[in-house]
């Protein structure tokens, strides 16, 4: 025991106090008093040189504990992802985790659980957002969600399917058969029917093949119709851009038949007829529907937009593809993914050999839109009321019922909120100035962009400090989902 005391004497004298404050020290002194050895802690080693002692600690590396890569990529949870989201999108997440346990930033047994916290639950960037903007057809969310036939229909096309395959005589078939056949029994009065990928392609096609390229052909449009249709780009570059010449007619805001009778010559490939579907003029104004562009020798094409294939009593002066065309169009352009209600598709309607010479141009093929489109096309126009018909048509009284039981839901959990009025609109470039009466919960400002940080995230509107969401563009059954991300912001 003596001799013990001596060696804990000599490791003080040779270290002083800070060797006795640590670790290594105190475990050795254990040691030299009969306290046992180091155990995990490092290792002591004294020099036996007579009148010299050598001190000699080392400690392990916590980041020793951090599991490998091949090890967390085992675990059961990781390899269930993994099967999810693929081996490299996984892989990059432990790599990154394991980063930051080197750095300190996490604990070596919190690396799986951190790996698990980044991982998204699809292999894509994209998340669901639950629409409560009072914006119909919200551009910036994809325009109009697909119905759950059109999801349906997806399912099936995004395998082997029959897109272009005669299972009958086992030879080459005509593509998208289903889609063309559902469009023309939706509008009886069209010859014919082609699709490409969306508004603009339609009219671009229309332009190369009638005017454009080599013919240099005009295209009489009125001054007040040269829209712009969004993000930066305007009608009259994409019409010129395929070799088409423009004769602009009439001013801003007064255009009659005789400024187009007076325009149509030798040179003239079709009179274009543009809906102003994102402004409103308004006051001294005149412009030639239709029906008045007939009998001037050319072909009339229209292009009505937002894809309305009928009248409907909410929207009197949208033009629809059936009255258009009852009226004197030749061909009718317009989009999927607005009140259609479908996929982001360009649809041509009309006279049987305007849409032949559109659909055998070489540049359809460039245009030709592929089988998940079309899928989701044809289940759209046989299936039944896409959400965005269901919207559009919601009752005030209905909706005011449902914001009254969100909103009685979310006092009765102590979040501030309440059930109000709003106004909602079309959007998407459909219906401008027209406003549908709705109902919204509103609560405060602050969870505007909590809710956007959710999962799936809310999107609301700012009116007066107070963050609304209008249900307008809800489904109903989504009204409980909205009420769980507001109490999980809460």
């Amino acid at each position: 025991m003596g001799g013990g005391l001596q060696r804990a004497q000599d490791l003080r004298e040779l270290t002083g106090g800070e060797l006795a404050r640590s670790t290594g020290a105190v475990a050795e002194l254990r040691e030299a008093t009969g306290g046992g050895g180091f155990g995990h802690g490092g290792s002591l080693r004294r020099d036996r040189a007579p009148g010299r002692r050598v001190v000699q600690m080392t400690t392990v590396d916590p980041r020793r504990g951090i599991p490998r890569t091949d090890v967390v990529l085992a675990d059961p949870r990781v390899a269930s992802a993994e099967e999810r989201l693929g081996r490299a999108m996984v892989k990059a997440a432990v790599v990154a985790a394991q980063a930051r346990a080197r750095a300190g930033e996490l604990a070596p047994g919190a690396v799986v659980d951190a790996v698990l916290a980044v991982l998204p639950g699809t292999a894509t960037m994209l998340r669901p957002v639950v629409n409560a903007t009072g914006v119909l057809l919200h551009t910036n969310l994809g325009r109009a969600p697909l119905s759950d036939a059109a999801r349906a229909a997806l399912d099936v096309a995004a395998g082997t399917c029959d897109v272009e395959l005669d299972l009958v005589t086992g030879g080459r078939g005509p593509r998208g058969t289903g889609a063309i056949a559902a469009l023309l029994a939706a509008v009886p009065g069209a010859g014919a029917a082609h699709v490409v990928n969306n508004g603009a392609a339609a009219m671009s096609l229309v332009a190369t093949a009638l005017a454009g390229t080599g013919n240099r052909r005009e295209i009489v449009i009125a001054r007040g119709e040269l829209v712009e249709i969004g993000d930066g780009f305007r009608l009259p570059d994409l019409l010129t851009a395929t070799g088409a010449r423009l004769r602009e007619i009439g001013t801003t805001n007064r255009v009659g038949r005789d400024d187009y009778a007076a325009a149509v010559g030798p040179d003239t490939a079709f009179v274009l007829k543009v809906h102003p579907s994102n402004f409103v003029v308004s006051g001294f104004t005149r412009s030639v529907e239709v029906g008045g562009l007939r009998g001037l020798g050319v072909p009339v094409v229209a292009d009505i937009g937002s894809g309305l294939l009928a009248p409907h009593p909410l929207l009197p002066d949208e033009p629809d593809a059936a009255t258009t065309l009852s009226r004197g169009a030749d061909l009718v352009t317009a989009s999927g993914d607005k009140l259609l209600g479908g996929p982001q598709a360009g649809i041509m309607l009309g006279d049987a050999a305007l849409v032949q010479r559109l659909r055998r141009h070489p540049l359809a093929r460039a245009l030709r839109v592929d089988k998940l489109t079309l899928a989701a096309l044809e289940a759209t126009l046989r299936g039944p009321v896409p959400p965005t018909r269901s919207g559009l048509d919601a009752d005030q009284a209905a909706l005011r019922r449902r914001a009254g039981r969100l909103a009685g839901a979310l006092v009765a959990a102590g979040v501030d909120a309440v059930a109000v009025d709003s106004d909602s609109t079309v959007g998407g470039g459909g219906a401008p100035g027209v406003v549908l009466p709705s109902a919204a919960v509103a609560l405060p400002e602050r969870y505007a962009a909590l809710l956007r940080a959710g999962d799936p995230a809310v999107l609301g509107r700012l009116d007066h400090g107070r963050c609304l969401l209008d249900l307008r563009a809800v489904a109903p059954g989504d009204d409980d989902t909205v009420q769980n991300c507001v109490l999980r912001c809460t």
